[in-house]
């Protein structure tokens, strides 16, 4: 008599299949958040589909964590309703949930001394008696590859600087190895060069056919990397769709109460930057005219 044998995670937890591009893998309908008699959110209706990087912009206190934590059930909402591949979040376990969607906070506390290769491979904890296990330390490896913090994976989290920070919890993020990326102003803290590494990252795995939403308060990074993009103002959708639709100067201007300009790039790109005045230098504690700085500037580098 042959008796068939089922490993237990396989009786407790729904492993995700892989989506399709362009299938619905998140979806917000009507939603709101209250928070002590407050408007946090209001009516938010938005679709995330695989195989695109959506970024979600707007100015303080417009109510983009806000959003995400109600995304990742962190936070309850107060009317609408948010699925997860077509299913309510509440239909998942913490398991099922972690094996679908990865989130990165905006600020990520640890206690206890791990090392950056520890704090990554804390990402694979999902996969935990499953046949994707045995891939773990090379998903761990690619990880920190890809993010640049091989060379600090032997150092203590917390002994790291915010921006290396930063890219080690990202690398926790992509070992988890989900069709769903959720990012919180990943890049706050890091250089320009990590900035768009990270952004760069992002593209890549939405290109492989997963989902990426990042919250996103550098404009132009939001533009040059992003499929679609979601404005948000006073807690409601201003405008979905690509950059070269949402970010026009006066809506943005009109959103972030500061005179915004958005330039058109030859090839078809955004740049997009705060009206600023031309001022006048001063050179050696001295107002200087243009001409007169500009040469004073070439006689302290000679």
């Amino acid at each position: 008599m042959s008796i068939a044998i089922t490993m237990p995670w396989q009786q407790i937890h729904r492993a995700p299949q892989p989506p399709q591009v362009g299938d619905v893998v998140l979806e917000l309908e009507h939603v709101s958040v209250d928070i002590e008699d407050r408007h946090i959110l209001h009516d938010v209706n938005l679709d995330i589909r695989a195989g695109e990087l959506l970024s979600v912009a707007g100015p303080n206190g417009a109510g983009k964590s806000t959003m995400l934590n109600a995304i990742t059930g962190d936070l309850p909402i107060s009317s609408g309703r948010i699925s997860v591949f077509g299913e309510p979040i509440a239909a998942w376990d913490a398991t099922e949930l972690a094996m679908r969607r990865a989130v990165l906070m905006q600020n990520v506390d640890v206690t206890f001394p791990f090392t950056v290769k520890e704090i990554v491979a804390m990402g694979r904890s999902p996969w935990e008696g499953t046949p994707e296990e045995l891939d773990d330390g090379m998903i761990v490896e690619s990880a920190m590859a890809m993010t640049e913090v091989t060379p600090l994976q032997d150092r203590v989290y917390t002994s790291l600087s915010g921006g290396e920070r930063g890219r080690a919890a990202f690398s926790r993020v992509l070992a988890q190895a989900t069709p769903i990326l959720l990012l919180d102003e990943p890049t706050a803290a890091m250089d320009i060069k990590h900035q768009e590494m990270l952004m760069r990252l992002g593209r890549d795995y939405a290109e492989a056919g997963c989902a990426v939403v990042v919250i996103v308060h550098a404009l132009d990074a939001a533009a040059a990397w992003s499929d679609r993009v979601v404005l948000l103002d006073g807690g409601e959708v201003r405008a979905v769709g690509t950059p070269e639709d949402v970010f026009t100067a006066q809506r943005l201007s009109d959103v972030y109460q500061c005179p915004i300009e958005v330039l058109p790039r030859a090839d078809g790109g955004l740049v997009i930057v705060p009206q600023r005045p031309v001022i006048e230098r001063h050179i050696y504690g001295k107002r200087a005219s243009h001409d007169a700085a500009h040469m004073s500037t070439q006689e302290y580098e000679s």
